[in-house]
């Protein structure tokens, strides 16, 4: 069995900046939910995949709340980090903020967690390192994951 190094939060970090074209709006000029959902997988997988440094798939995406909207020629930025490392598993936070490239107004326009399983070469869940939580942030996100990966496995036992 190889021996993982744990790693830092900071190590998972990642960020995705995308400028709202029209193709990715509907008529009212407001961003497809499908667009956001694509790209909080995309930049969570980053995140997932830089704590692993290997293949991690996405499993769940718990509830998705769009709080506000986000329009055409905004900025919409995702930030990724993972939050709790289980075994195999690992949950990765992004918060999704828009911008308005005029005014500078800076909108938190929701928020998702994603669980994701380490892979090894033949497709099989593998290990993954420990999570080292630096900043009391980072502690009260863990303890957050936590909760949540509870009631996950409470759910999954009871369908």
């Amino acid at each position: 069995m190889k021996i993982l190094a744990p790693k830092p939060v900071s190590a998972s970090r990642a960020t995705l900046a995308c400028f709202v074209q029209p193709e990715n709006a509907n008529l009212m000029g407001i961003v497809h939910g499908g667009f956001i959902l694509h790209q909080i997988d995309s930049v969570a997988a980053v995140s997932a995949m830089r704590h692993v440094r290997g293949t991690a798939v996405t499993v769940s995406i718990d509830s998705m709340i769009f709080h506000l909207p986000v329009r055409i020629g905004e900025l919409v930025t995702f930030m990724a980090s993972v939050n709790f490392a289980g075994t195999t598993s690992l949950e990765v936070g992004v918060r999704v903020e828009a911008e308005n490239l005029f005014t500078g107004e800076v909108r938190h326009t929701n928020s998702a967690y994603l669980t994701f399983v380490a892979l090894n070469e033949d497709g099989k869940p593998t290990e993954v390192p420990e999570l080292i939580l630096e900043t009391e942030l980072d502690r009260d996100r863990n303890a957050r994951a936590r909760a949540r990966r509870e009631l996950r496995l409470k759910q999954r036992k009871h369908s």
